[in-house]
């Protein structure tokens, strides 16, 4: 288990379409998801896909009970999601401020569907689904957005609503985002 780089904005391997999950169970899945929670939870994300470690598979993971960069966040459970496929459970959305660990020291207001419906695999290739509203669904959009080559700024609507965390929101500790 390691802690890997994190890819920022500008690298081109972010915006590549990410490939199915073929193979599960693997040492080889099973170390690559250790690395990621290891930097996941160095850098205090709230979640990580693999294309941005530069794995370019259908992986994201995601959960923590508090986190000091979205410290008015309900509780997310961890998740290790394959191949998903996310469906909206109405057309309704919401606006809320979103930062990535792979645009550090930025955020933006991104508007995301309120609740939805998500299915994939664990690391095993059993199926499993949930439905989910809030930071939950916010939070699985942001990261299997990663899947399709999408960051969140390309989401902005409004960009006098985009900027460095330390001028929007000073005295807060939001590590590097």
């Amino acid at each position: 288990m390691s802690i890997r780089d994190i890819l920022r904005m500008g690298d081109p391997r972010l915006l590549l379409q990410a490939e199915p999950v073929k193979e599960f169970g693997t040492p080889e899945l099973d170390a690559l998801i250790a690395d990621m929670f290891d930097t996941m939870h160095a850098a205090n994300g709230a979640g990580l896909a693999a294309p941005q470690i530069g794995v370019n598979l259908q992986l994201v993971i995601f959960g923590f009970r508090d986190n000091p960069r979205y410290p008015d966040a309900d509780p997310v459970p961890e998740t290790i999601l394959l191949n998903p496929v996310l469906t909206p459970l109405s057309e309704d959305t919401e606006e809320d401020w979103e930062g990535c660990l792979s645009v550090p020291g930025l955020r933006g207001v991104v508007p995301r569907w309120s609740s939805l419906h998500y299915r994939g695999f664990d690391q095993f290739g059993k199926p499993f689904e949930r439905e989910v509203h809030g930071f939950h669904a916010r939070v699985v959009q942001h990261e299997c957005d990663h899947l399709a080559g999408i960051l969140y700024p390309m989401r902005i609507k409004d960009f006098s609503r985009f900027g460095y965390t330390d001028i929007l929101f000073p005295g807060m500790d939001a590590g590097d985002d």
